[in-house]
């Protein structure tokens, strides 16, 4: 079975979790588990969703509306249909994935993976282009690559996603191996093919092959944009080299946008170059007086001050909603937690706190951070070593990213936390992120 933790923030409502768990034997994955009967995704009123009778005949049920039943949210009874072998159209199969996309359930995911495999659209491009987003939206980056594996047929959105999804879990060689073959089988990359490659050199730190790529657009007759010229910036800084980030920016052939500016004074605020921050911030304030240095969002920790490292790891990813449990025991698990991690190091970073409260106080916010929370509920409601999972819909704070690196340490657990731009592998006190993110 998987634990997927999910964590988010609204004004009316309280956060919630969902876990992901992996059960490991002999170094390998349990994949039993996931076959096994598990409550299924409940979508809309319960009580409009009748269980067949196993006695009934498909002939009883082969007019059945499957569009019209998902539109009502009556997803168990189309999913028992089909199982009884209604036919399902290709707009059912659309409707099905963009649910699991939706909900990030790798096992209603898996469910239409059968489905679809048996049905007679199995081979259809864009479906399967569909069916890989959905493992990727889900974390898991192996089921996308056997679905891409498998297709008898891939369009350009088939190779990008899979480069996609490689970067955005921290596994930037392996995307750069699939923009490889690409090449190889004469498939002609677009636009948004090199903006991912460039997000994968800059993952590697691969500055020469980053910047070889990006002159290479030219062969194809494409005209670098924005995000192009950009993604240099963030090869550039990522592997430190400011001084040639900023010439570039200097010598770019279009405007410079505030995003630019900005992406340079955050790697010179994580590479500790004070001067280049100012006058990056400078230059940012005369673009936008908005960003103006008071009105600053503070800054994660710089660069010298913690231990850069990147991890390449994968995760599958289950899904189910729970309202806060084991409420006072994951209280008293992270209160615990704290005192270990402090031991280990743990400095809290209260510039996170924007709150105008006493340093005590903005200590203790930081510690009832929501993933933190989320990591406590499930380091006891699951068996030792085994995989967490969260998912936030907000950035990750620098000192909760700090934090939980150290957390990953102490409990001997992989730590994967989803926010908004990407996936963070927690594991061994390490970061697949690079503390660039």
């Amino acid at each position: 079975m998987e634990l997927k933790l999910h964590t988010s923030i609204a004004s009316s409502s309280p956060p919630f979790c969902t876990y992901a768990v992996h059960p490991r034997q002999n170094g390998t994955n349990n994949c039993r588990s996931i076959h096994r009967k598990i409550p299924p995704l409940r979508m809309g009123n319960p009580s409009i969703q009748p269980k067949l009778n196993h006695h009934q005949t498909l002939n009883q049920h082969q007019n059945a509306d499957l569009s019209h039943l998902l539109q009502d949210g009556n997803l168990n009874q189309v999913l028992e249909l089909m199982g009884h072998g209604v036919f399902a159209d290709y707009s059912v199969f659309i409707s099905l994935l963009n649910l699991c996309e939706d909900s990030k359930s790798l096992e209603l995911g898996k469910r239409v993976h059968e489905f679809l495999r048996r049905s007679k659209f199995g081979g259809d491009v864009e479906l399967g282009n569909k069916l890989i987003e959905v493992y990727l939206k889900c974390g898991s980056v192996k089921d996308a690559r056997k679905v891409f594996d498998k297709m008898t047929e891939r369009n350009i959105c088939s190779w990008n996603l899979m480069i996609s999804g490689y970067t955005l879990n921290g596994l930037g060689n392996d995307g750069l191996l699939v923009f490889k073959k690409m090449k190889q089988q004469g498939i002609v990359p677009d636009g948004e093919t090199f903006a991912l490659v460039l997000a994968a050199c800059a993952l590697v730190e691969c500055v020469e092959e980053g910047l070889v790529h990006f002159e290479s657009m030219k062969e194809y007759g494409i005209v670098p944009g924005m995000e192009h010229y950009l993604g240099v910036v963030n090869v550039l800084g990522c592997a430190g080299q400011l001084d040639e980030a900023e010439e570039f920016i200097e010598n770019m052939p279009i405007e410079v946008g505030v995003e630019v500016w900005q992406t340079l004074g955050n790697f010179a605020r994580i590479h500790g170059n004070l001067e280049l921050e100012d006058r990056a911030e400078e230059l940012l304030t005369v673009l936008d007086p908005s960003k103006d240095v008071a009105d600053k969002v503070p800054a994660p920790q710089r660069k010298e001050q913690s231990a850069i490292n990147m991890l390449e790891e994968k995760n599958r990813v289950g899904y189910y909603r729970c309202n806060m449990p084991y409420k006072e025991e994951g209280y008293l698990k992270l209160r615990g937690l704290t005192g270990q991690m402090r031991e280990a190091g743990y400095v809290p970073d209260t510039r996170y706190v924007l709150h105008d409260i006493d340093e005590e106080e903005k200590e203790k916010a930081l510690q009832y951070h929501s993933e933190r929370l989320a990591i406590a509920y499930g380091l006891i409601s699951t068996p030792p070593r085994t995989t967490l999972r969260i998912i936030k819909n907000l950035r990750i704070c620098g000192d909760c990213h700090n934090a939980i690196k150290i957390m990953s340490k102490i409990v001997g657990r992989e730590l994967i936390v989803r926010d908004n731009k990407r996936f963070h592998h927690f594991k061994d006190g390490k970061c697949s992120c690079g503390d660039y993110w």
